[in-house]
């Protein structure tokens, strides 16, 4: 039974969402509205980017913590030169955002490459100089709605095709992350790295720049969603997206995932993203307490890594019996 499940998690995942929302449409029947589902998909876009950043440092076998501060710096940053400077370019302004999250992606990549210092130590690190960095830009204030340009704030709300430009962008990272880990070779190596180092080592795949690989486009997402996040809510301030990190990682884990690296498809990621953002838009609208909201979501990510890991130790005993039994094999032979 439980290899079955394992087997199909992604189907079974999506199966569950579907009754949770079937299940909320018939107490709410608005909630089952075209528009209502597209805001929940919207709603939940800047998670499933910042998931599929996650998921590639995942793969390494590493972990990156500082995500949510790597997004509050630059999008502190950009909302700053927005304010003092609203000539420049939404679009550059997104470029900078972008390089911005490269570069602290890069600084925990190299820690983890070159010093070998443990990634959740380098990040847990990292996460709180961002903050502090934050802290000393604004000096504590707010940078609000009425500080920000009309072009800064409309970008992400502008309508295509009936969805918002934001929710295009979660589509179209989920397509080109999808392509990169399937198709290219860096992303293939990144599957190995994780999953066999003894492998990765032989065929000539270098694990720690896998790392610094994945660190750095994890980083990139990081301050790609730091302005996408600042304009869709309209305020920057220190404490933005403070411990959104934990949830990166819960979709991460919820969608099959694994912590111990090698294992996981953006299918997963996308479901596991959708999962969380189902719950965080239908437990209100039930009238469940916040308190109960997060006692549900972490029960949840308790139940998905056990499935992981019995998924990860069930793998282990089939290779281990398997190597038995052809020693036994070998032992019996004439």
């Amino acid at each position: 039974m439980w290899r079955k499940l394992l087997k199909h998690r992604e189907a079974l995942l999506a199966g569950v969402i579907l009754l949770m929302v079937l299940a909320i449409g018939s107490r709410v029947p608005s909630f089952l509205a075209p528009g209502n589902l597209v805001e929940i998909f919207n709603d939940t876009s800047i998670l499933i980017i910042l998931a599929l950043g996650q998921m590639m440092v995942l793969l390494t076998k590493g972990i990156d913590l500082s995500m949510a501060a790597n997004l509050a710096l630059t999008g502190m940053i950009v909302a700053l030169l927005n304010f003092h400077h609203p000539e420049i370019p939404v679009f550059l302004l997104l470029i900078i955002a972008t390089l911005l999250g490269l570069l602290m992606g890069m600084i925990n990549g190299l820690l983890v490459w070159k010093l070998g210092i443990p990634a959740i130590v380098v990040t847990l690190g990292t996460m709180s100089i961002y903050r502090g960095i934050i802290f000393l830009l604004s000096k504590g204030g707010w940078i609000n709605a009425h500080q920000m340009s009309g072009n800064f704030l409309a970008l992400p709300r502008t309508s295509l095709l009936g969805m918002p430009l934001l929710s295009w962008c979660a589509v179209a990272a989920l397509l080109l992350v999808g392509y990169f880990l399937l198709y290219s070779r860096t992303g293939r190596a990144m599957y190995t790295a994780g999953g066999n180092a003894t492998a990765a080592y032989y065929t000539g795949i270098n694990a720690g720049k896998m790392q610094f690989i994945s660190f750095s486009l994890s980083g990139a997402l990081a301050g790609f969603c730091g302005y996408l996040w600042i304009s869709r809510f309209a305020v920057a301030y220190v404490d933005v997206a403070n411990g959104f990190e934990l949830q990166i990682v819960a979709a991460c884990v919820i969608g099959g995932i694994s912590t111990m690296g090698g294992i996981g498809r953006v299918l997963g990621c996308l479901l596991g993203a959708l999962f969380l953002g189902v719950i965080n838009n239908a437990l209100p609208v039930i009238g469940v307490s916040p308190f109960w909201q997060m006692a549900i979501s972490g029960a949840v990510i308790v139940v998905a890594v056990l499935l992981n890991e019995r998924g990860n130790k069930r793998k282990g005993r089939l290779i281990l019996r398997d190597a038995a039994l052809s020693k036994q094999k070998e032992a019996v032979k004439p």
